[in-house]
């Protein structure tokens, strides 16, 4: 008897795929957004297999995920945001929140969400995430799309 290897793709058939993004730091997860777009469609996602959800900041992101998960049939979530470090405290509340708040959906849910939120020290880290050195966003959307396909693949009696 051999071991099984199961690996998923980044062309999943027909997937259905949601994407939260926040409007806060907008300058960047527009782009962030676009690079995502780019990378489905890049992949052979039609783009009425896409629904985009904008909510006020990345606080809202968990929330916005869970009705995208619970009521709609996505295949799994693309989540942007973008929180930059401040002088007080609200930088860590904010990052544990989202962090614990999508990982919770994951589980509960039994489907994968992507986590495209940027966590930076300054606007700048934040901007070169967001193009000059590669986009978070495509990044994110490449990610979910393996992570579909290989929970299809783990769910299929043929893998």
């Amino acid at each position: 008897m051999s071991v099984k290897y199961i690996e998923g793709d980044m062309t999943p058939e027909q997937a259905k795929v949601g994407i939260v993004v926040s409007r806060w730091n907008s300058m960047i997860t527009e782009k962030m957004l676009e690079g995502a777009l780019q990378a489905l469609k890049g992949k052979g996602v039609a783009e009425a297999d896409i629904m985009v959800i904008r909510c006020p900041g990345s606080y809202e992101i968990p929330l916005s995920v869970q009705q995208l998960l619970q009521d709609t049939d996505v295949d799994g979530v693309i989540a942007l945001g973008v929180v930059i470090r401040g002088g007080t405290p609200h930088f860590e509340y904010v990052c544990d929140a989202v962090n614990r708040g999508i990982t919770d959906l994951i589980l509960k849910h039994n489907k994968p969400v992507a986590f495209g939120v940027l966590t930076t020290d300054n606007v700048q880290q934040a901007m070169d995430r967001a193009g000059s050195d590669g986009n978070k966003g495509g990044e994110a959307a490449l990610a979910l799309l393996e992570m579909i396909s290989l929970v299809k693949k783990i769910k299929s009696k043929d893998s």
